[in-house]
């Protein structure tokens, strides 16, 4: 434990009360409340319960797995019996990844403070350790758990258990030759610091030590231009190298006379290459780095699909939490399906299925609170309206009170009509749907104010064999072309939208007006069975008109730069194989979305990389199911500052792009990655209640990007080692388009028996990537850090020889 934990524990009257323990009511549902006795351990680090303060306690969480705590009045659950619990007394224990929170109801509102206080306290206490002071409190936790009898000391058969709850198991004689060098005192055990010795035994890193001495002249230390050397040989820094190497030296040398001297010693070289400038992923790619102002339709951008929804979609759980939890990953798209609900407000859910049901205005609220935390450029809310006019009209209501300043209302100033926004449209919320008119009519009826108040005094000249209920588009001649803007803005859209449109428009003006005549005819009767555009709903979507697809050329001929079309995912999919190139150029023109097939009832996901291959911007994931496609996605919106934007190549931005992604013409030669897996660090358990269980530990490497780019290799396993595996095998990776590659590192328990387990994975763009010596630091299946857990490898480019493959 850190002097710091322990010192707050020691003194801090909230932390004091805490390791005492608590009563308080744990909440799973609105019928499941229960007594539970919660306690602080005395690490600091851990709260266990049990259901009295006399039983077995058990683990609950670590601090290290929460994220935040959150007060009772934002706990959807605990709004929802507030009437049976003060909302003062409870709070949220918010964790990291897609764990489900914990909400729990105190005796007392002082109770519940004291808890939150202390909590928080703790949470940002290990946010702000370093590295080094990470690992100082992991050795900690690891020579109390060992230190059975809690006196302080650890015997060598304590060791031995240590050993495999590292993940270890190592010959007893080479084990017990380890423990006599670390018992300097040959006391026959180990003190605290004598234990750390131990551990850097166990877990020496002679492949970076061979690296080391391979560019060292004396073995002891990296003069200055021999460590300029190493980086520009093997990390590939270039010119940049030697005031690189003065600002390493600077920040990772643990000796002052080596940072005088201008010399690396070996420690120094570890820290290097342990640290964020050892990483695989360049860190200049994690700030905002590309050019934001380039039209929405040039970016790829981070979406959602049933966003509400926290589990399956037949009968999971619709939440709000599903928004927040999306919007804390970057993503900048949501969808919000909306029906009629009871007493006039529009619910959402999964329609025609047991999923439970939110209101509308609670989710607005959500979007209004949550929407700019992780990222201030623009959301965009994908609507899809099932209500009825009246409820539409609510909706409308609670879009323009509820999110108010943050609602894009009108089309930006200075620009064109007939052009996207950029992501620099930063804090405001864009509606996404349905629209009864083009934006230029709307313009134009701007223009024409007190004229479209004469035609509302005057009333709708409507007919049943009117050219307005034509669903054919109408030939212009010449003089009608040049007629006056009150005929042209009353022109047909020429798309098999228009009767939607029309139908819409008609009931918009006056709907208990409309003519019997109408109301009985073919037409109309047809036309009402469909959802009823609301004017006041209409107006609210600006740049994000939903548009129907036809083909491509009917797209290109007949609508606009704002509009968008949705695609399932087989949709997509065949017309990526039918017409690759046409939807490049569709997709560097105007937005689409994709979204996954509904046959995926599990709310699985289909890989996206696919749909990125041809530019698609929107392509939607199910955000609560984890899994290798949802890893990619994460991967790409990982640069750019996390904002949910990334810049789509140049090749995927020309709307005469000749780049089809299942026939490739090469922008220039193909190149070979080449990626040597060398070793791994601290792998953690598959199942950490099994003690004695001990992992076989393999890597693959997974390459993603076109048909042709797509392969993956894997290397042998390590049998008995998850502290200190060592593969050294090596892999050779064509790349045809490596602009679009992703790169996918994957570390499976090998089983003889059944499928490999999953132990953590890191997915990264091929564009992020740092070449040379690196480590990969690993993420759980959630997407959460497995610090310290990483693989250490090599990767470089090579000139394509036309070699065959090793």
């Amino acid at each position: 434990m850190t002097s710091q934990i322990q010192d707050l524990l020691a003194t801090d009257q909230d932390l004091l009360l805490m390791q005492e323990g608590t009563m308080m009511r744990k909440v799973r549902t609105k019928s499941w409340k229960k007594l539970r006795y919660f306690r602080l351990q005395n690490d600091g680090m851990t709260v266990w319960h049990g259901s009295q303060p006399e039983s077995m306690p058990k683990p609950t969480f670590s601090i290290s797995d929460v994220e935040r705590i959150r007060k009772g009045q934002d706990s959807e659950l605990l709004r929802y019996l507030v009437e049976e619990f003060p909302l003062e007394q409870g709070f949220t224990v918010v964790f990291h990844g897609r764990r489900p929170n914990l909400d729990l109801v105190a005796n007392s509102v002082e109770e519940a403070q004291i808890w939150m206080r202390g909590l928080q306290l703790l949470v940002d206490l290990v946010a702000s350790m370093d590295h080094q002071e990470q690992m100082d409190q992991m050795l900690n936790e690891w020579f109390q758990q060992a230190d059975r009898n809690q006196d302080g000391r650890m015997s060598f058969r304590e060791a031995q258990r240590l050993l495999l709850l590292m993940n270890v198991e190592m010959d007893e004689e080479y084990a017990f030759s380890l423990f006599q060098e670390a018992d300097v005192t040959q006391s026959d055990d180990l003190g605290s610091e004598e234990f750390v010795q131990f551990y850097k035994a166990l877990t020496k890193r002679t492949e970076i030590e061979e690296i080391f001495e391979d560019f060292s002249s004396d073995k002891q230390k990296l003069t200055l231009l021999e460590f300029v050397d190493f980086l520009r040989k093997e990390q590939k820094e270039k010119d940049h190298a030697p005031d690189l190497a003065l600002e390493l030296i600077d920040r990772y040398e643990p000796s002052e006379n080596g940072r005088l001297l201008h010399v690396l010693s070996k420690d120094g070289f570890l820290k290097y290459l342990c640290s964020k400038d050892g990483n695989i992923f360049n860190s200049d790619c994690l700030p905002i780095y590309q050019d934001m102002t380039q039209p929405l339709s040039h970016y790829y951008i981070n979406s959602s699909h049933n966003t509400y929804l926290v589990g399956d979609q037949l009968c999971g759980q619709s939440s709000v939490e599903g928004y927040i939890r999306a919007l804390k990953r970057g993503c900048r798209c949501v969808e919000v399906d909306t029906w009629d609900g009871p007493d006039g407000e529009p619910v959402v859910y999964h329609g025609h299925t047991l999923t439970s049901r939110i209101l509308f205005k609670d989710v607005l609220a959500t979007l209004a609170q949550y929407a700019f935390q992780s990222s201030d450029y623009p959301l965009i809310l994908s609507l899809e309206n099932h209500c009825t006019w009246e409820q539409q009209r609510t909706m409308a209501h609670h879009l323009t009170e509820i999110l108010g300043e943050q609602l894009l209302r009108n089309t930006l100033e200075g620009l064109l009509v007939d052009s996207m926004p950029s992501p620099e449209l930063r804090g405001k919320i864009l509606v996404k749907g349905k629209k009864l008119r083009t934006i230029e009519v709307d313009k134009e009826e701007e223009e024409e104010e007190e004229e479209e108040e004469l035609e509302k005094d005057e009333g709708p000249d409507l007919d049943p064999a009117s050219p307005e209920l034509d669903t054919q588009p109408q030939p212009e001649t010449q003089g009608q072309a040049a007629g006056n803007k009150k005929e042209r803005k009353k022109k047909v859209m020429k798309c098999p939208m228009s009767c939607l449109l029309i139908c819409g428009h008609v009931m918009a003006q006056a709907p208990s007006s409309i003519p019997e005549s109408i109301l009985l005819s073919k037409q109309f009767l047809l036309l009402s069975s469909t959802t009823i555009m609301c004017p006041d709903l209409s107006a609210l979507v600006v740049y994000l008109r939903t548009v129907p697809f036809c083909s491509f050329t009917h797209s290109k001929e007949n609508y606009h730069i704002y509009d968008i079309s949705s695609f399932s995912e087989s949709k997509a999919k065949n017309l990526i194989k039918e017409a690759g190139n046409e939807f490049v150029q569709h997709n560097a023109r105007q937005l689409c979305r994709v979204y996954p097939s509904g046959l995926r009832t599990d709310s699985s996901n289909f890989n996206p990389q696919e749909h990125w291959n041809v530019g698609c911007q929107m392509v939607a994931m199910n955000m609560q199911t984890a899994g290798s496609a949802m890893d990619i996605c994460d991967g790409l919106f990982r640069q750019n500052g996390g904002s949910g934007y990334v810049l789509k190549p140049e090749f995927l931005r020309d709307t005469q792009s000749s780049f089809n992604p299942e026939r490739p013409i090469s922008l220039y030669k193909a190149q070979i990655l080449v990626v040597q897996v060398i070793s791994g660090q601290q792998l953690p358990k598959v199942d950490k209640t099994k003690e004695t269980t001990v992992v076989d530990p393999l890597v693959k490497v997974e390459l993603y990007g076109v048909p042709e780019d797509t392969k993956e290799q894997e290397t042998s396993h390590v049998e008995n080692n998850g502290i200190n595996p060592y593969w050294g095998e090596t892999f050779y990776f064509r790349l045809q388009v490596p602009e679009l590659a992703m790169l996918r590192f994957v570390v499976k328990d090998y089983s003889r028996k059944s499928r490999n387990n999953f132990i953590g994975q890191y997915t990264l763009p091929w564009t992020c990537m740092k070449q040379g010596y690196r480590h990969v630091s690993l993420l759980s299946r959630d997407g959460t850090s497995l610090n310290p857990a990483s693989i250490f490898v090599y990767t470089c480019m090579q000139e394509d020889l036309d070699m065959d493959e090793p």
